[in-house]
């Protein structure tokens, strides 16, 4: 199942981007309602491009239909990412620690210039390849990753407030 979505933040691109590899800030999203506290499994700059990797745990209910086929205690991933500046791009890759089998996910996300702001546009696709039940549990899971990445934006316009040069943020 493949996904899209636009975020606006009112600040310039590159507070943007630095903020979503600033580790403080990848700490903060410990504060994601469904999601345990991130660990930073690593973060090296390779020439320009900065490959990321940091592992989640889900700690939110899942939908019935999703847990039939996931245990909610073995719901843990590393997104690995490499951000490369000369793009403005991040390819991501969410690699499950369990049921790899179960679930491919990927996104790219790109960071446009947007007037003085900038447009975060995300660009993936959820699969689970299992008749059946596999497109309804991508749609149950395209859906909280939706709701995550609203919930996440807030926190990104909350820091992009708090730091830097004081931009403020528009929903």
């Amino acid at each position: 199942m493949r996904f899209h979505i636009e975020q606006h933040f009112d600040a310039p691109r590159e507070r943007v981007e630095a903020a979503v590899l600033d580790p403080e800030y990848l700490a903060r999203l410990g504060e994601l309602p469904k999601i345990g506290r991130p660990q930073l499994l690593g973060q090296e700059r390779v020439g320009a491009q900065v490959h990321q990797r940091v592992r989640y745990k889900f700690v939110g209910d899942l939908a019935p239909v999703v847990r039939r086929v996931i245990d909610p205690e073995r719901l843990t991933w590393v997104e690995d990412s490499t951000f490369d500046p000369a793009t403005h791009s991040t390819q991501l890759r969410i690699q499950p620690d369990h049921y790899a089998q179960r679930l491919r996910c990927s996104m790219t996300i790109h960071y446009e210039a947007d007037g003085d702001g900038t447009a975060r546009v995300l660009d993936g696709e959820v699969k689970v390849p299992m008749p059946l039940v596999g497109g309804k549990v991508e749609g149950a899971i395209v859906s909280g990753l939706k709701e995550n990445i609203a919930v996440e934006a807030d926190l990104l316009r909350d820091w992009l407030t708090g730091h830097g040069d004081g931009a403020r943020t528009k929903p």
